[in-house]
């Protein structure tokens, strides 16, 4: 059974730094590109940054220069560092892992999600 699982979100003030981890079970992050999405209060889920599997990045503008992807494949995580951040960064955030490149119509997963809070 594949089990995507998020911690590090919780309540925090604005200007503040959160960390998010995402840990993999019964799959491997090897060969995935992986990423970060978001769905804030009654807004559709969007993309907050993704990280390929030769590690190459790509931020959402509204992010770029206070959020930082990243993936330690040894230990199946993908981690979201989040600083200097504002009330509208508040939404769940989910974790995605993709299917393996190189297999055709390898399922991609998802993670329950995490609760971030930005207070003013």
């Amino acid at each position: 059974q594949v089990q995507l699982v998020e911690s590090g979100g919780g309540l925090v003030q604005a200007g503040g730094s959160l960390r998010l981890s995402c840990t993999a079970s019964g799959i491997s992050f090897s060969y995935r590109q992986l990423g970060w999405y978001r769905q804030p209060p009654g807004k559709q889920r969007e993309l907050v940054a993704t990280i390929g599997a030769a590690g190459t990045t790509n931020y959402a503008d509204s992010v770029k220069g206070r959020f930082a992807i990243s993936r330690d494949n040894t230990k199946n995580t993908v981690y979201l560092q989040m600083n200097s951040l504002k009330p509208e960064d508040t939404a769940v955030y989910y974790c995605n892992a993709k299917g393996r490149y190189y297999v055709t119509a390898d399922p991609e997963f998802w993670g329950q999600g995490t609760q971030v809070t930005v207070s003013s």
